[in-house]
């Protein structure tokens, strides 16, 4: 498997797009970069045909041995990923970045042969089948676009594009050509989300009534695209336990919702500057399930937090659903849980479940994909659930707008496990 780096993080400083030869760390605006792009999308996957000789799904089943990947983004979630990318199913090839000194970096601490300075040398360089787009949030409808157009299958971080129909495009598009398209985040596959999962199903709970989730801190100080348009703590933050939650309880068939911004004003230490901000700090999001349950999410970059915003200290419980018959409670985050505990009708005490180590991590979707592609394998993870949250994102954002109850089109396959 190959696998390509490229980071798509642009600032607001304007600049002309450089040169795939030009090695210098030129900022472009997102808008323009992305523009620049679009045009060179049918000569690359031209190009990409050419080299590997078929498109869609047969260029990732590499014999049944490797899928080769490519990832976009050089930045801090890199490095998670990159590490976790290192398995029999994959073989890392490229990576790439704006600024050509984090590809090389990157590719020497990886040992990954390959480094790019521009997306257009990316898709027209070494051939790859999986693009692992790791881009800022606002630039991934588009860059998943370019991917699916050049016969890439594509894993994304979250949120997959920024509106629903977008969304839907991108889905379209994979069908059409016979590709795969998956996006973060992965809470469905940790070992705590199916012990919740099949509790509920099993009728433990009894008939489940509500649920909450909440999940803050100050927020990004190293980038801002988290406060631009766009982004804020719905796309962010939320999105993790809004996919737990329809996960837990189903999808969802209306959003009502309200949001604000805390703090207007917010210093970006990384490059020494202070923004406006534009999208939401602070959101608090109601879902109405089939059957009668609710739930409610609440996310923001002005939660001050007694416990750390890492893997230790996490002996809180970040998710809440209620039955009839018993309560059961989710203890860390969706991202990186540590155990669950239950009580049930008669036993008011809470049991602890689910608290052995395991290898569940939330960088691993990538390395989850390529094996599937190279084993035809499944996922309880869907493209379709990831669709369903972006549609919650942009009804939460309408909702605030207009004051309205929003109705959903979207579904998946639920329940995930049974």
């Amino acid at each position: 498997m190959h696998v390509i780096f490229y980071d798509c993080w642009v600032g607001r400083e304007s600049g002309a797009i450089p040169s795939p030869s030009a090695r210098s760390p030129v900022t472009i605006r997102r808008r323009t970069f992305l523009k620049g792009t679009v045009g060179f999308t049918t000569a690359a996957m031209s190009a990409a045909q050419r080299r590997t000789g078929a498109t869609g799904r047969e260029s990732a089943v590499c014999d049944g041995k490797k899928v080769r990947v490519g990832v976009i983004g050089c930045g801090s979630v890199s490095t998670h990923y990159l590490s976790h990318l290192k398995i029999p199913h994959v073989e890392l090839v490229s990576v790439c970045d704006r600024i050509f000194e984090r590809a090389e970096k990157a590719g020497a601490e990886h040992e990954v042969p390959h480094q790019y300075a521009h997306i257009r040398e990316m898709l027209a360089g070494a051939p790859f089948d999986l693009l692992v787009n790791l881009t800022d949030i606002q630039s991934h409808y588009e860059l998943n676009k370019l991917g699916l157009e050049a016969g890439r299958h594509v894993w994304s971080e979250e949120p997959m594009a920024g509106t629903y129909e977008e969304g839907k495009h991108l889905l379209k598009l994979a069908n059409a050509r016979r590709l795969r398209i998956w996006a973060a985040p992965t809470v469905v596959l940790s070992p705590q989300f199916r012990f919740m999962a099949e509790t509920i199903s099993n009728g433990k709970l009894g008939a489940v009534a509500s649920a909450r989730g909440t999940y803050g801190h100050l927020g990004p100080d190293w980038a801002a695209f988290f406060y631009e348009e766009g982004a804020g703590s719905l796309a962010d933050l939320a999105v993790y336990d809004l996919t737990a939650l329809t996960g837990l309880l189903g999808p969802a068939r209306e959003v009502i919702a309200a949001t604000t911004i805390i703090t207007p004003v917010r210093e970006i230490k990384r490059d020494k500057k202070v923004v406006q901000v534009e999208a939401e700090d602070n959101a608090m999001v109601t879902m109405y399930h089939d059957g009668g349950a609710l739930s409610h999410v609440q996310s923001g970059f002005n939660y001050h937090a007694s416990f750390r915003h890492d893997y230790t200290g996490q002996g809180h419980h970040t998710i809440d659903i209620f039955g009839r018959e018993g309560r059961i409670q989710l203890a860390g985050y969706s991202w990186a849980p540590h155990s669950v505990d239950l009580a049930l009708r008669g036993k008011h005490e809470l049991k602890r479940f689910a608290d052995e180590p395991s290898d569940y991590v939330w960088e691993n979707g990538a390395s989850h994909m390529a094996k599937c592609l190279a084993t035809e394998a499944e996922l309880p993870l869907t493209a379709e659930h990831a669709l369903h949250v972006v549609e919650i994102l942009e009804a939460a954002r309408e909702s605030q707008r207009t004051g309205r109850r929003i109705k959903l089109k979207s579904r998946f396959n639920w329940p995930i496990f049974t």
